[in-house]
């Protein structure tokens, strides 16, 4: 399976993480990526940037060393009812936008009232992704889930660092193959992400072709192999 596009990535402004927009480009190009998209941080992450970072994102190239580059964000669902951490206005400048559960921004909840924060920040217009839904720490109705995402036009992240088992996310592997079994029975397709927060770890998509392939999961369904699939889920690019 040739993985041609990498939609989850962090730079410097992160705040916890090491590179510029240039070396992770570097990156990507050199392990033969046609597609990187930097996906930094949204403010309520502790120590990431501020929202006139992400204001100013048009005024970047859309590719550099050969390759394609999405400027979007990993905004932060901040309570159960899937309050976003960065306006619209803003948002509907972006590429692309993940909405992810982080534990410095949320708080512990029950797998309804986590289900209702994914479907909620799932109908907001401008998010495209649900990052690593496969957090332990935030349990969920894996069914119910895929569902939102085949009614809301939302892709569902297969995230590579979370399958790490150093890793602080909790059940990971159990979690992504009960999601990938739903995600086969509903057609469903699968965007998998790095997560890389150094240069050396953009395009690293180890563990979630293991995941997949573990799953017996249909290649067709994986967003990564094709632009044009990712194209399809994303609004102006």
């Amino acid at each position: 399976m040739d993985l041609i596009l990498d939609t989850h990535t962090h730079t410097l402004a992160s705040g916890h993480a090491y590179n510029t927009i240039n070396e992770m480009a570097k990156s990507a190009a050199d392990k033969g990526l046609k597609l990187l998209a930097i996906t930094d941080h949204a403010p309520a992450m502790p120590g990431s940037c501020s929202y006139m970072y992400f204001l100013n994102r048009r005024a970047l190239r859309r590719e550099k060393y050969g390759i394609k580059l999405l400027f979007g964000t990993e905004l932060n669902i901040i309570n159960t009812d899937g309050a976003l951490d960065l306006e619209d206005y803003i948002l509907k400048k972006l590429d692309i936008c993940i909405a992810s559960i982080h534990p410095p921004c949320y708080k512990e909840a029950t797998a309804e009232q986590n289900l209702n924060a994914y479907i909620k920040a799932m109908e907001n217009p401008y998010v495209d992704i649900i990052g690593h839904p496969d957090d332990g720490r935030f349990p969920v109705d894996m069914e119910k889930l895929v569902i939102a995402a085949k009614e809301n036009h939302v892709l569902l992240e297969i995230n590579n660092a979370s399958l790490n088992p150093e890793g602080f996310r909790k059940n990971t592997e159990v979690n992504d193959l009960e999601m990938l079994k739903f995600c086969k029975k509903y057609q469903q397709p699968v965007v998998i992400g790095s997560d890389a927060h150094v240069e050396e770890e953009v395009g690293n998509f180890g563990r979630a072709r293991n995941i997949i392939a573990k799953a017996e999961f249909p290649e067709e369904l994986v967003i990564n192999t094709s632009i044009e699939k990712l194209y399809e889920y994303l609004r102006d690019v």
